[in-house]
């Protein structure tokens, strides 16, 4: 008879070829996304800034996936020492935050830029978003800094297991720090998309330059950006942080609705070329579109205002 643990490990045995097919479509994916910018974007405006960042993110996410497909390939067994083992996690966690943290500016610029264009067209330069950037990169390196601690290696029978968190004896200290990630590494950069994202909608409804359709366009990509950020990041972390709660238990539904979760925010890297370097040039078209109509409307009605005023002196 298996023991809860066996059955943990034949589970996540079954995982190495989604993890395997994920590594190989993201690859594709941010590596032509990120050829595209390089070789054909002339102009790097801000927006290009946050997606080339984020494209970059997300291939040395996919990067770290390929030692964990072949960890679990059965019989699952960590055979790359601890100094991979830290490297590894620590790599999935930068990169992982870093998304979070890029998608959320890349929200916000668009928020600026369509809520506020005068302030963006006279404030808001590519350095301001290259400085924004290299912070972003060194704070997600700094909150993920601790995983080079926590992780390590521990045998298991015949096997070695490469831990995603922390071992039981320093599992006391990991939960704060655990904690600290789901609200600053997910939850503070959710806020900040999901505050664009309305005021973004709230801007274009009322909007009456901007035409029904564009309107559409401008709905369905930016409740494309909270859905997927809702689908792959917070289930992640909530389930994460529940797991760990009830580590040791041997609990096999939050364990399996876990590492259902661990697979899903996977997917985000599979996916962010096609919504942030496809998709994402029809919206500041179709609302820069809206907004030029708008002016047209304000400049004819100040024209005619100015028609109608007495002219006294004459």
């Amino acid at each position: 008879m298996k023991t809860g643990t066996e059955d943990l490990d034949h589970f996540q045995e079954k995982l190495w070829v989604i993890i395997g097919l994920q590594f190989v479509f993201a690859v594709l994916g941010n590596g032509f996304t990120i050829y595209h910018f390089v070789a054909w974007e002339r102009t790097w405006h801000p927006g290009i800034i946050y997606s080339f960042n984020l494209a970059l993110c997300d291939l040395f996410y996919a990067i770290s996936l390929l030692p964990l497909a072949a960890y679990y390939f059965p019989p699952k067994d960590w055979k790359y020492g601890s100094p991979l083992c830290k490297l590894d996690r620590f790599v999935f966690f930068v990169n992982l935050y870093g998304s979070t943290f890029f998608i959320a500016c890349i929200s916000l610029n668009r928020y600026v830029a369509i809520v506020h264009p005068f302030f963006a067209h006279e404030r808001i330069e590519p350095f301001h978003a290259k400085v924004a950037s290299g912070v972003i990169w060194l704070f997600a390196i700094a909150i993920s800094s601790p995983v080079l601690h926590f992780s390590n290696i521990e045998s298991k029978g015949n096997a070695t297991v490469c831990l995603g968190s922390a071992s039981m004896s320093e599992l006391p200290a990991y939960w704060p720090y655990s904690l600290f990630l789901l609200t600053v590494g997910c939850g503070l950069p959710f806020l900040l998309t999901l505050f664009s994202c309305v005021a973004i909608v709230c801007a274009v409804r009322r909007s009456h330059g901007t035409t029904r359709e564009e309107k559409c366009k401008v709905k369905i990509l930016i409740s494309t950006v909270v859905l997927l950020y809702a689908l792959f990041y917070l289930p992640f972390h909530v389930f994460r942080n529940v797991n760990i709660y009830y580590r040791g238990t041997g609990n096999m539904t939050i364990y399996i609705t876990y590492q259902i979760t661990r697979i899903l925010v996977n997917f985000h890297v599979c996916i962010h070329p096609f919504i942030y370097a496809a998709l994402a040039k029809n919206m500041p078209k179709c609302c820069c579109k809206g907004l030029q109509r708008q002016k047209k409307l304000q400049e004819k009605e100040k024209n005619v205002e100015l028609q109608l005023a007495p002219s006294y002196g004459h």
